[in-house]
């Protein structure tokens, strides 16, 4: 994950002297897909009634393709939709990875993911946790890198273009414009422990 190279680079060799923390752009990912899951099946597939919601959900063509691009064959998926046969721990993972492929595919097509970021233009305020430096000698430390919360706008629809298309690199961009609104110390969060949207 290349990305703002210029930027990642201010921090010298990260984890050099053991900070702990990743690139903000993989954060951001991480983030959405928090948010996508939080919106699902919250039945686990492994119950009846996360099951039979997941096979609903997956009965349509593109879910029909979600499973086969699983590995599953058409004529288990039949057997499955109509109850013949009960699925494997293994086919169970199947579908669970087919079910929230769908689900994150759907929320980005509908656009609701775009719109519940946007928030009617008022954005959603961003919590961003430092790098964890406690393994970090003392002397190499960076000072005043603490918790900062921001209220971010403006990003959200190309943020969720480069979430659909996959784009690390566009990612690590959109991440630099958001840490420019700090300070002039905003280098410090280029890497992250994590991150928390109020979505």
């Amino acid at each position: 994950m290349p990305g703002s190279s210029e930027l990642w680079g201010r921090w010298g060799d990260f984890g050099k002297y053991n900070a702990r923390g990743i690139k903000g752009g993989e954060a951001l990912i991480q983030e959405l897909n928090r948010i996508v899951h939080s919106s699902g099946i919250t039945s686990p597939v492994t119950t009846h009634r996360g099951l039979a919601a997941r096979l609903r959900y997956l009965d349509s063509t593109a879910g029909r393709e979600a499973l086969k691009n699983q590995g599953v064959t058409p004529r288990t998926i039949k057997s499955w939709m109509r109850g013949k046969t009960k699925p494997s721990k293994a086919n169970l993972e199947r579908i669970d990875s087919a079910y929230w492929e769908r689900r994150r595919a759907n929320l980005i097509r509908s656009g609701w993911l775009k719109r519940h970021l946007d928030n009617d233009g008022r954005g959603r305020r961003m919590e961003i946790y430092p790098v964890d430096q406690t393994q970090v000698p003392e002397q190499r430390r960076r000072p005043g890198v603490s918790q900062r919360t921001i209220t971010v706008r403006y990003i959200w629809n190309d943020l969720v273009d480069a979430y659909a298309d996959q784009d690390d690199d566009l990612m690590d961009e959109i991440w630099d414009d958001v840490i420019t609104d700090l300070d002039s110390d905003y280098a410090a969060y280029a890497y992250v422990a994590s991150i928390g949207i109020g979505a």
